[in-house]
Order: structure tokens, then C-alpha cells, then sequence
């Protein structure tokens, strides 16, 4: 099993974590031999971890910038594997699944993120945006085997979803010690997508009468926007900017103690924080359209997109409801990364045979 990932780097989120215990899955149990192909700042090849030759895209999360496709369609050669899965549409997606199934392998697209999600990464009107992105997502998948993904693709790509997309839990992240401040937390990369903008809105609007702190747990290159939007409102006093959080205890502390976890994104395909933040104990709010909202309801209160009046009233209620870490414990329990994996196992076996 190959996975392709342009959007691995040091400070990323959702796709490491899935990536990182999926190679830790592979080396435990011998399921099947793993290899992890990404951009680095050199060529390196050493157990099953291959890097290859990339410039600095962004400072302030790691991401790189591949150099073409030669070296990655070079690496599927030595490698040969069974099944390739590209885990974004920008890695040259035509050629890398054109060698793929000159190899005799079976090419899996997951639809991590979407159109929209880039669009509004991207300052400017989304609608200038969206046709390109849109094209390119429906070149990248038209080719491939299989789409995986847990919400519907075929509005931006023209392909439906295979294979559901599934993520679990780390241990760490269940109800535990810890006492609960009186601070709002959003966890995540700092871009304009994430829309803590909104945050900053409902704060200065005051949450039930009050002006919380927020703390912003992460890097991006949103930063400069929102300290100085933070100004403009009135609120740069209030507001904690804490660095990107590695070890996962130490992260399910921050969830445990603020009053409130805040995603506040419109267009996640998934919603990792959000997951861990419920199954951590905390009170959690995320946009109605974030897809691990329903899966941990009723740990989660949800409010409409771009909407901050909605989201002061969803925080409001949030802190009103009483904790339940019994029904968070359970959820924790029952999202093991080791079930993913057999079950993603299964899916792939049956595509390639």
C-alpha cells in the first residue's frame, strides 16, 4: 500500500495523524508492507518513508512544494505496489495514476478536502476560484479506481465515494482530570478556511452577557489577519495565540480544560478536532456542516455557516449543557484506529482483486 500526500508536513493536522497511524498500524501488525510517499528537502528512502525533492511553501505549517512527478513515478517503480492512494488532486494525479496502472496497481483518490475549502483559503471572492478548482478536481479523480471519502464528491468531482472515508482515536483522548477554565479554544491551522474570524465576532458580541477569552491552538499564515481583526473589534486582550500542540495528552488536556471548543469552519470533509475534542470531555460547538459533529451528537452543538450571531447562541447553549463523559468515554472507545484500518483493509483487498 502506497499513500501519496502533497499536505504532510510537521504542523498539519487531520491527514498526518490518519497517515502517521496508519504506518504505525502497518508496523505493529504486519497486515500489509506500508510506504509513505511526501515532499521533503531532500531525496530519502528508509523504511517504507520516502521523500522527495521539494521547495518551502508555506513557513508557518511546513508544506512543500513538489519538484514535477519524475521522482514520485520513479519511487511507485521501486516500490511496485498493489494500491496507490493520492490523498490530494495537485501531485500530478494524471501521470502518477497513469504509471500506477502501468504497474498493474489499483489508484484510490481520498477526497480530504474540496473546492470550496481551497477557494476559501484564498483571499478574493470564492467564485473566481471555483470553476478552476472544480476542473481540477474532476481531471485528478476521472482516471482513478476508486474515490474514497465520507461526504458526497460527485457535486465537485463527478465521481460518488467508493470507499468511506473512516479516522479513529488516539487513547489519549478520552474524559480525564483537569480543571476547566473559563476560555473559548479553537484548535487547527490559522487560515482563512477555518474562518476564527468568526470566534473573534462572537466575542466581541459577548457570549450570554460575557467576553470569554479565546485561545487559537495552532500555525498559519492567517495570523497577522486575525491579530489585527482582533484590534479592530476590540478584542486583542482577550485573545491567546499558542503554539501547533504534538504530543496528544497534552492536546486532550486543552480540550478538557477550556469552557468551549470552537470549530468553526464551513467546509471541513471531516472535522478531526472536533471528534477528540468530544471524546475528550469537553463542550464542543462546529458548523452544522461538518460531517464528525453528527457522528459524536449529542456531545456537539451545531450552528449555521457564516452565521457568528448563530454560533454566540450555539456557544451559549453549549456551556449550559450539562457534561456527559460516559456517552464521551463511549465514543472514544468505539473509534479505535485499529478498526479503521481493518476495515479500510478490507475495502482495498476487494478493489484490487
Amino acid at each position: 500500500m502506497c499513500d501519496v500526500a502533497l499536505f504532510y508536513a510537521e504542523r498539519s493536522g487531520g491527514i498526518r495523524t490518519y497517515l502517521n497511524e496508519k504506518a504505525r498500524y502497518a508496523r505493529i501488525t504486519g497486515a500489509f508492507e506500508h510506504h509513505l510517499v511526501i515532499p521533503g528537502r531532500r531525496r530519502l528512502h528508509a523504511g517504507g518513508r520516502h521523500e522527495l525533492p521539494s521547495l518551502q511553501l508555506a513557513a508557518s505549517n511546513g508544506y512543500r512544494l513538489p519538484l514535477g512527478g519524475r521522482a514520485l513515478r520513479e519511487t511507485l517503480r521501486a516500490v511496485r505496489p498493489d494500491v496507490v492512494i493520492l490523498h490530494d488532486p495537485f501531485w500530478r494525479p494524471l501521470s502518477v495514476t497513469r504509471e500506477a496502472h502501468r504497474l498493474g496497481a489499483a489508484v484510490v483518490a481520498v477526497h480530504h478536502a474540496s473546492p470550496a475549502l481551497h477557494a476559501a483559503g484564498i483571499p478574493g471572492p470564492d467564485a473566481i476560484y471555483l470553476p478552476a478548482l472544480r476542473r481540477i478536481y474532476q481531471h485528478a479523480y476521472e482516471h482513478v479506481d476508486a474515490v474514497m471519502s465520507i461526504v458526497d464528491p460527485e457535486p465537485d468531482s463527478g465521481r460518488s465515494a467508493a470507499i468511506k472515508l473512516q479516522f479513529g482515536l488516539h487513547p489519549a483522548f478520552r474524559p480525564g482530570p483537569g480543571v476547566r477554565g473559563d476560555h473559548l479554544l479553537f484548535v487547527g491551522r490559522v487560515s482563512l478556511e477555518k474562518r476564527i474570524g468568526d470566534i473573534l465576532e462572537a466575542t466581541a458580541m459577548g457570549i450570554g452577557g460575557t467576553r470569554r477569552p479565546l485561545w487559537i491552538v495552532g500555525d498559519g499564515p492567517a495570523r497577522p489577519v486575525l491579530e489585527a481583526r482582533a484590534r479592530r473589534l476590540g478584542v486583542a486582550g482577550l485573545v491567546q495565540m499558542r503554539p501547533f500542540a504534538t504530543d496528544r495528552r497534552a492536546l486532550a488536556r486543552l480540550y478538557r480544560e477550556a469552557a468551549c471548543v470552537v470549530a468553526p469552519g464551513p467546509h471541513e470533509t471531516f472535522g478531526l478536532a472536533v471528534l477528540e475534542a468530544a471524546a475528550s470531555g469537553a463542550r464542543v460547538v462546529a458548523c452544522s456542516t461538518t460531517p464528525s459533529a453528527a457522528l459524536a451528537s449529542p456531545l456537539v452543538h451545531t450552528f449555521k455557516p457564516k452565521d457568528p450571531v448563530d454560533l454566540a447562541r450555539a456557544i451559549e447553549r453549549a456551556l449550559a449543557a450539562p457534561l456527559d463523559p460516559v456517552a464521551a468515554a463511549a465514543l472514544g472507545e468505539s473509534m479505535s484506529w485499529e478498526r479503521v484500518f481493518e476495515a479500510e483493509l478490507v475495502d482495498l483487498t476487494r478493489l484490487c482483486r
